[in-house]
């Protein structure tokens, strides 16, 4: 199958869910609930690196691109509509971190809706516990364990991306004509991706150890969801949302 179609097909998918969404307001608040939730796990499981100034843009990036609770429906229909385009344009590694992107979006957002229906039948419970039991009710680790091989892969083609000669001023070309072209939202997602990536290529060593970091604490947490005593996994959940909240999150 064509890149293009790829895309096409993981975006439809994920159109189709937010519309399913769309008609049952209590499971949009669920999946509301979730997101937000899972937002404020990833800013507390990672203070050190927000306050770092070498790495903070990368954690945020990834916040915002990839674990955030925001509406990606505008950039989702402006990445469908030029994903021939992209194929056509970009080199083949570029199309590729593309298609990854877009598999990995439609996974998440399965997942997250999956969650939201066994949040439903945790009404009442403290969110950390409803969590927890709605993970683990759940279950689909493979899933999860592809989730974060993907994002480690995304984040190494972003670093390896950096260093091709020529894309940079490619994107900067872009910019007139995709805001133009009503695509401003998808053009400031690759340019945001491609910066950031390129100040931490800099600094040799720095995208992998970033990229470690991030491994090895989302590996703990996913092992701790499944695998831990649930108490413990409820505590450890409910100190990082705290850690969050007490940095406004």
């Amino acid at each position: 199958m064509q890149a293009s179609n790829h895309i096409r097909e993981s975006l439809s998918a994920v159109v189709a869910r937010r519309q399913q969404v769309a008609n049952q307001p209590e499971l949009a608040q669920a999946l509301h609930t979730i997101k937000h939730l899972q937002a404020r796990r990833f800013v507390g499981t990672y203070q050190d690196l927000l306050r770092s100034q070498q790495y903070a843009s990368c954690v945020n990036f990834f916040l915002e691109e990839l674990y955030s609770e925001k509406n990606y429906a505008e950039r989702d229909a402006q990445f469908a509509r030029i994903a021939g385009a992209l194929q056509r344009t970009f080199p083949q590694p570029v199309v590729a971190t593309a298609v990854a992107m877009a598999k990995l979006h439609n996974l998440t957002e399965e997942l997250d809706l999956a969650m939201a229906l066994n949040w439903q039948h945790q009404s009442g419970l403290p969110s950390a516990q409803a969590y927890v039991l709605a993970w683990r009710a759940l279950g689909r680790r493979e899933d999860r364990q592809w989730q974060l091989s993907t994002v480690q892969g995304i984040g190494q083609d972003l670093g390896h991306l950096t260093r091709k000669p020529g894309l940079r001023m490619l994107l900067k070309m872009m910019r007139k004509p995709a805001q133009v072209a009503g695509l401003g939202a998808l053009q400031n997602f690759l340019e945001s991706g491609f910066n950031n990536f390129a100040e931490l290529a800099r600094n040799d060593g720095s995208v992998s150890y970033f990229l470690d970091t991030v491994k090895a604490r989302e590996s703990q947490w996913i092992e701790r969801l499944f695998d831990a005593p649930a108490v413990a996994c409820v505590t450890e959940l409910t100190h990082t949302l705290q850690l969050a909240q007490a940095n406004g999150a």
